[in-house]
């Protein structure tokens, strides 16, 4: 059971704020309530901003066979076709409505790092067809991950950590980000306007799996988030669009690290019929780092909730969980 759909607000945080403590206060109060907020000036412009958008929407324009030849792979890189991920399964009749493409951290083939997951040489369309695609989302793959490491700062002052606590080799010195550009075809192409009475949604309910990710969409309204998972019914809310800025949301890592004191929220995509473009950046430490209970946010009255798990043991399961078995589609790769 769902109640009716409002429109929530979300602090708004300046990177460029001189004021930090402002911004320490509005991201805890965040935190606290939603785990979700807009974040605004924070250094890319605006011109390279619409420039991935185009690059995305050049990719998601070719035919499905070209598509098909980029399915991604064992890393997690490459092409997901519509359907392929299945994110909230006890509610979905079939898989999310959405097509993607993964970017992750480059390593070529033969560095020993490669054979690590989530680590390799990411596949990239042929210049030929996208000659500056992958020359735009390297560079937008750098760039969010220095706003993803500003915004990091501003979460470890909010759990009175050192400012530097997020920037240390084992934390995001060597990360496992990932850039996903997202799809989802408007009612006209497939039919379906989502319809969550019937388990039809461009993106199921689910939470990140990560620390924080950073979503920039077009201005088409469809991401919703529910406060409180187990309320019956569930409250649905609204995200509006931010022009120029990220929605940031908390991963599941950061309420495992938390101990629960900072939200990992359900969010899914509900959409009206119309075409919709956005841009995941999903930032996780690296695949050593040990997500247990920081020492701020544990008492004798507040005991750890979660047992120490290893960052690529804790991806590794969750991306099994939610996506197609990739030998589903030997017969179609082509």
């Amino acid at each position: 059971m769902e109640s009716s759909i409002s429109r929530t607000s979300l602090n708004c945080i300046s990177l460029a704020d001189p004021d930090i403590q402002k911004s320490v206060t509005l991201l805890k109060q965040a935190c606290l309530d939603s785990g979700f907020f807009y974040v605004v000036d924070h250094g890319i412009s605006q011109e390279f901003m619409e420039e991935v958008f185009e690059e995305s929407k050049k990719f998601f324009d070719l035919p499905h066979s070209e598509k098909m030849k980029l399915l991604r792979d064992e890393k997690n890189r490459g092409y997901t076709p519509m359907l392929d991920e299945i994110l909230d399964p006890e509610n979905q009749v079939n898989g999310d409505y959405k097509e993607g493409y993964y970017i992750g951290v480059e390593v070529p083939a033969d560095n020993p790092e490669a054979n690590r997951p989530f680590y390799g040489p990411n596949q990239w369309p042929s210049e030929e067809l996208l000659p500056k695609w992958r020359k735009v989302m390297e560079q937008y793959h750098r760039e969010a991950l220095g706003v993803a490491k500003s915004v990091a700062r501003i979460i470890a002052l909010a759990l009175d950590l050192d400012v530097d606590f997020f920037d240390r080799p084992e934390m995001l010195g060597e990360p496992i980000a990932t850039l996903r550009l997202l799809h989802y075809e408007g009612g006209q192409k497939t039919g379906k306007v989502s319809n969550p009475a019937k388990g039809v949604y461009g993106a199921g309910a689910h939470s990140d799996y990560g620390l924080i990710t950073l979503l920039a969409t077009d201005d088409v309204v469809g991401l919703q988030i529910c406060k409180d998972g187990n309320a019956k019914p569930q409250v649905w809310e609204y995200v509006a669009p931010v022009k120029g800025g990220f929605i940031v949301n908390l991963g599941d890592m950061l309420e495992r690290w938390s101990n629960g004191i900072f939200r990992s929220t359900l969010h899914r995509v509900v959409l009206d019929g119309r075409e919709r473009y956005s841009i995941a950046y999903f930032v996780e430490p690296s695949h050593d780092c040990v997500v247990e209970c920081l020492p701020t946010c544990k008492s004798e009255t507040n005991p750890p909730k979660f047992p120490p798990i290893t960052c690529s043991a804790y991806l590794s399961q969750r991306y099994k969980d939610t996506h197609t078995d990739l030998s589903s589609y030997s017969d179609n790769k082509a």
